[in-house]
């Protein structure tokens, strides 16, 4: 008797060639860096999904920044928050386009897992104490392909699908761009889902008042978060397919270019986050000479067996949680009578 492991895999194939786009990624076969033999209950980018959930680097996500730096308010959005939306909306669009949810559930959970603290601000402020120091860069989308490959399960990284790893390192608008729909979906999507949370975030945080949004783009969108994430999906997957490719229409990509262009002057690099910036910049230079400086005082070799020095460095600075890292840099820096 066929049992339904031996069936598995040759019904979700037969499934995928009957309802998926041509245009999709397909589950099988597996194209992995070390090869391994297919889970009988799982396709394989379903065990993707499962080892992304999974890992540590996943679960500190919820506690680094996305835009307001170790905030107080419940209701502001963390690294894992925003994680979470972007795979909501990737997958409402790859649904629609009848391209591979999986996929872009797997690329959508993993994107950001190289992020360092304190988001964007730290990002800029870790990659430029290693030119200053070691003439290298440090490009988030980069190193979330590395915790994916080295850092995860002690080394032995997650050992996951090509096209996933494809995903991750071409999320970025500074990156090649993906070679599977599913993955130029999440390029696209990371953008429409944190321009959009983090007005309403500027918003609840009263950096922004509604009235000063562009009315133009405004008008296009819609004048609330769910209303401009809902137009925009909708113009994603109308134009692309009929483009044959992943795509916005030109209204809707300028009037979201206008959004962005606005939260970088008002928000991302307005005088709150500019304050702030000062404060980050203290912390990780301050983390990051101590290390540079003492090697031997990196946790566990800095965890990354085999690598120099700079990119150790790089690999435990970029692992810590925004509050892990405050907490390591008032033992370092306030004397411990006060530290209470």
């Amino acid at each position: 008797m066929t049992t339904v492991a031996a069936a598995f895999a040759a019904r979700h194939a037969a499934w995928e060639e009957e309802h998926l786009s041509p245009l999709a990624a397909r589950s099988y076969p597996a194209r992995r860096q070390v090869p391994e033999e297919d889970c009988g209950l799982r396709t394989p980018l379903q065990r993707d999904i499962g080892r992304i959930v999974h890992c540590k680097a996943f679960r500190r996500l919820k506690h680094k920044t996305q835009v307001f730096v170790a905030p107080e308010n419940d209701h502001h959005r963390t690294r894992l928050t925003h994680t979470l939306e972007v795979t909501q909306i990737s997958r409402a669009v790859a649904r629609a386009l009848r391209l591979n949810e999986d996929l872009v559930e797997a690329v959508g959970l993993s994107h950001d897992l190289g992020h360092p603290p304190f988001g964007h601000i730290g990002e800029d402020v870790l990659d430029r104490c290693l030119r200053d120091r070691f003439g290298r860069s440090f490009k988030h989308f980069e190193h979330s392909l590395r915790v994916v490959d080295v850092l995860e399960r002690e080394g032995a990284g997650l050992n996951l699908t090509d096209d996933v790893r494809d995903g991750i390192l071409g999320h970025s608008g500074r990156s090649p761009t993906p070679r599977t729909l599913e993955g130029r979906i999440v390029r696209i999507v990371d953008r429409v889902a944190y321009v959009n949370h983090d007005i309403d975030d500027a918003l609840r945080a009263g950096v922004l008042r509604e009235d000063a949004l562009p009315a133009d783009a405004i008008a296009v969108l819609g004048d609330t978060g769910s209303k401009r994430i809902d137009a925009l999906v909708h113009d994603i997957v109308e134009h692309s397919e009929r483009a044959g490719d992943v795509v916005q229409g030109p209204e809707a990509a300028a009037a979201m270019d206008a959004l962005r262009t606005f939260m970088f002057e008002h928000v991302y690099l307005g005088p709150v986050a500019r304050r702030e910036h000062a404060k980050v910049e203290g912390v990780v230079r301050t983390l990051f000479a101590h290390w540079c400086d003492r090697p031997e005082l990196l946790p566990d070799g800095g965890g990354a067996p085999g690598a120099d020095l700079p990119q150790r460095v790089t690999d435990y600075l970029a692992g810590m949680t925004d509050r892990y890292a405050i907490s390591v840099f008032r033992a370092l820096t306030v004397p411990e009578g006060f530290a209470a």
